[in-house]
């Protein structure tokens, strides 16, 4: 006998008609929107495709996870945490997480150490001139400078580029960036740059850069991603975001400025209600620094 007084054939059927009772209750258009609006548009589709694929461990047995690599675990689970919120059943699936002894897997010290000593980014400025050149294409050259002069994630590079391109057809550029202390306040932007969990709040960058990016067209992360893939090229602007926080702590910024203009916000309680830099004083230091960054570019 099966658990509960069912044969087996009978457990196994009675599950797959509550998996399916499941899934048809759910609305995937409106969770759709609803992830759409609470996550990055380079990331909702991820949730989106997750949360439908295996949505069946909601209500099914969660063990299935360990099969899969830690990375794949993580994406699985933040798409099931997901739709739970979107549900209203987060508390019973993470009560369901911990009775099954599923956690998150994180970087251990060895991974950490492993990756500082590949050292990725030493080459990545080769990288870079290497890929301006395929490319022959002025705007995804503009595009490349401003992710290695900035520091921003690749989708909240390609959001504030194409804000900056729309905002200047319309004459509002100004609302967004400050002309005065040469800083993009992606604050006043908050459902393109505030989410759940990656932020970014302002970027202090030079009004020529600024100038150059108004003259371009409105790009996308796909057209960089396809063309590179022909010539059997990695994408590595993910990289040009570590040089960034790493060349800024070398030349006269601390580690809590690079993570405030990298958008993290420290949980210590000296960062979250101590420490207030001045900003006229961080922009100093971030434009000396700047000064000797946009030589070593293409």
């Amino acid at each position: 006998m099966g658990r509960a007084g069912f044969e087996p054939a009978t457990f196994c059927t009675s599950k797959k008609l509550l998996r399916k009772k499941f899934h048809q209750e759910i609305n995937w258009g409106d969770f759709r929107d609803w992830a759409s609006r609470k996550y990055a548009q380079s990331y909702a589709p991820t949730v989106i495709c997750y949360a439908k694929k295996y949505q069946h461990l909601m209500v099914g047995n969660l063990a299935e996870l360990e099969a899969f690599s830690d990375s794949k675990r993580n994406s699985v689970l933040k798409a099931l945490l997901s739709l739970s919120r979107y549900l209203g059943t987060y508390g019973e699936f993470k009560a369901k997480m911990k009775a099954h002894g599923i956690a998150w897997s994180r970087t251990s010290s060895v991974d950490a150490f492993l990756r500082i000593m590949s050292n990725r980014n030493g080459n990545v400025l080769k990288w870079l001139s290497r890929v301006c050149e395929i490319l022959d294409d002025r705007d995804l050259s503009t595009f490349l400078r401003f992710c290695a002069l900035s520091g921003l994630r690749k989708g909240e590079a390609v959001n504030s580029f194409n804000l900056m391109v729309e905002l200047q057809r319309t004459g509002l550029l100004g609302e967004y960036y400050d002309v005065q202390t040469e800083t993009l306040e992606h604050f006043r932007y908050p459902k393109l740059f505030l989410r759940s969990t990656k932020n970014v709040f302002i970027t202090m960058i030079s009004g020529d850069l600024v100038s150059e990016i108004c003259d371009c067209k409105r790009i996308s992360y796909g057209q960089i991603q396809k063309r590179l893939y022909r010539r059997n090229v990695p994408t590595r602007i993910g990289d040009l975001r570590d040089h960034w926080g790493t060349f800024m702590l070398r030349h006269g910024l601390i580690k809590e400025e690079v993570d405030l203009l990298q958008g993290r916000i420290g949980k210590s309680t000296f960062v979250r209600h101590y420490w207030s830099p001045a900003i006229k004083e961080l922009r100093g230091r971030v434009f000396a620094a700047l000064d000797q960054l946009t030589p070593l570019l293409p």
